[in-house]
């Protein structure tokens, strides 16, 4: 069995939550870890007879995106900077990511994929002489759709 290299699993976010189709970018320039935290909701009991009951009812996922050194070519800058100028809060925050298995079997350039909501909250903005950074978390909802996602064409089709 291979190691997978983490270049394989690749993270994209819709930029265009609100128009008609989706504009995905891939999340990783400037990244050097992107890790999606699962934070299960543990539930732990003890009975009288001294044994241990474990319940995992949710997972309550969130993604830390930082750095991000704006590029104000991108689409996701410009999402991001609408949200700062406008102040944006609840629904305006919500929006969907793409997880891709590029490590999985490719069918016609499409690879396993699964699409789920999210809430964008950016954390700060500003940063050091090193550019202008936006770093920002990704709060998952739980609503996924499977399905398969093409990199090249950045299209999604449930399955």
């Amino acid at each position: 069995m291979a190691k997978i290299k983490r270049e394989l699993f690749k993270t994209f976010i819709n930029c265009t939550p609100d128009a008609e189709a989706a504009t995905y970018q891939v999340l990783g320039d400037d990244l050097e870890e992107l890790n999606i935290e699962m934070s299960a909701n543990v539930s732990r009991t003890s009975n009288i007879l001294g044994e241990n009951s474990i319940t995992i009812d949710r997972y309550e996922k969130t993604a830390s995106v930082e750095p991000y050194k704006a590029d104000s070519g991108t689409p996701l800058f410009t999402f991001l900077k609408g949200i700062i100028d406008d102040e944006k809060t609840l629904d305006e925050l919500k929006t969907d990511v793409v997880n891709v298995d590029v490590f999985g079997t490719e069918t016609s350039g499409a690879y396993p994929a699964y699409k789920e909501e999210v809430f964008v909250e950016v954390t700060s903005y500003g940063g050091s002489t090193e550019g202008f950074q936006i770093p920002f978390n990704v709060h998952f909802t739980g609503k996924r759709t499977k399905g398969a996602f093409n990199p090249a064409t950045k299209a999604f089709v449930a399955a």
